[in-house]
């Protein structure tokens, strides 16, 4: 514990001399009550009540907690958060486009995802990753609520579906560089350690199956090593659906198994999505994690109270005993 006016607790000086004052007291009601018992006025003897003591003790109590009160004491206190990082992956390929989940699959994600990402407290940041065949950062990872929803509201569904893609621009954007794939020399992307970064999330939403591109198991036990958490959403149905795209019908059909692995192999939990209602409460179950940070709080409130009660508590007794608060 500090204080924020140290100088404050030269206020206790006063202490011993009203302790002084109060055994000088005692001393001169002794004197006198001798004097009258020598006039017969009252019985002699000394009293040995020491009960009489109580209420003074209480009440310089308090005057001695305040003094401390005055000085603002400032403690370490214990205060659990929110914080973190959480990148949210979002399925762009054209299947995103169909309406078996209206008003579309990518629309209901986004939707779900916009009210997620503002029920976030400010101590957790929030990225954007949009990926097809390839991925794109489209909203590094940042506190700013207005740029990650807007990232979120220009994504549109064109393309393929590359798991790996979306994991690995996935870890490109916490680690604030662009990572290799593992065994890739031709990228031209940092090949470095990619470093441990725990308390981070990636929400990985697709609704198909894997068409290309790293393999996404690998990349799963990268981002494992890493300390990144991947909770992956499944929206659609394993018996698939046929949707039109450029005039070409084209089959697609969710890999649950796939996503299942990769959300085991990172430690987070894979979610079956159907409908526009359950993806909103998947996006409800995905948590930050708490971390529990020391911060330094001022408890002058605290003595205040604790005084308060002394001094109440030495008036009750003096009134009990003597009718009186002094």
């Amino acid at each position: 514990m500090t204080l924020t006016w140290p100088w404050a607790l030269l206020g206790l000086l006063a202490i011993p001399a009203l302790v002084v004052a109060y055994r000088r007291l005692l001393r001169t009601q002794a004197r006198r009550r001798s004097e009258l018992a020598a006039q017969g006025l009252v019985l002699g003897g000394r009293p040995r009540d020491r009960a009489r003591h109580v209420a003074p003790v209480l009440l310089l109590a308090a005057l001695a907690v305040l003094v401390v009160a005055l000085s603002r004491p400032v403690a370490a206190v214990a205060q659990p958060n929110r914080e973190g990082t959480v990148v949210l992956a979002f399925d762009v390929s054209g299947s995103m486009a169909a309406d078996d989940v209206r008003p579309t699959r990518l629309d209901a994600a986004k939707a779900a995802a916009r009210g997620f990402v503002e029920q976030q407290p400010a101590s957790v940041r929030v990225g954007v990753v949009a990926f097809g065949g390839t991925a794109i950062v489209t909203a590094r990872p940042t506190d700013d609520r207005a740029a990650v929803l807007a990232a979120i509201n220009r994504l549109q569904p064109q393309g393929d579906t590359s798991l790996g893609e979306g994991i690995l621009g996935s870890l490109s954007a916490i680690a604030g560089r662009q990572i290799a794939a593992p065994g890739d020399a031709e990228t031209g992307a940092d090949e470095t350690p990619i470093g441990y970064y725990g308390g981070t999330a990636v929400v990985l939403l697709t609704d198909g199956e894997n068409t290309g591109g790293p393999d996404p198991a690998e990349l799963a036990d990268l981002a494992s090593t890493a300390g990144v958490r991947i909770e992956t959403i499944g929206l659609g149905t394993p018996q698939g659906t046929v949707i039109e795209v450029d005039g070409f019908s084209i089959a697609t059909a969710l890999d649950a198994p796939t996503l299942q692995r990769i959300a085991e192999t990172t430690g987070g939990t894979y979610h079956a999505a159907n409908d526009a209602s359950s993806l909103a409460q998947v996006y409800d179950s995905i948590q930050v994690e708490w971390v529990t940070r020391t911060v330094p709080r001022e408890i002058t409130s605290l003595f205040a109270g604790l005084a308060a009660l002394l001094l109440l508590a030495g008036a009750t007794v003096s009134v009990l005993r003597q009718g009186r608060v002094i």
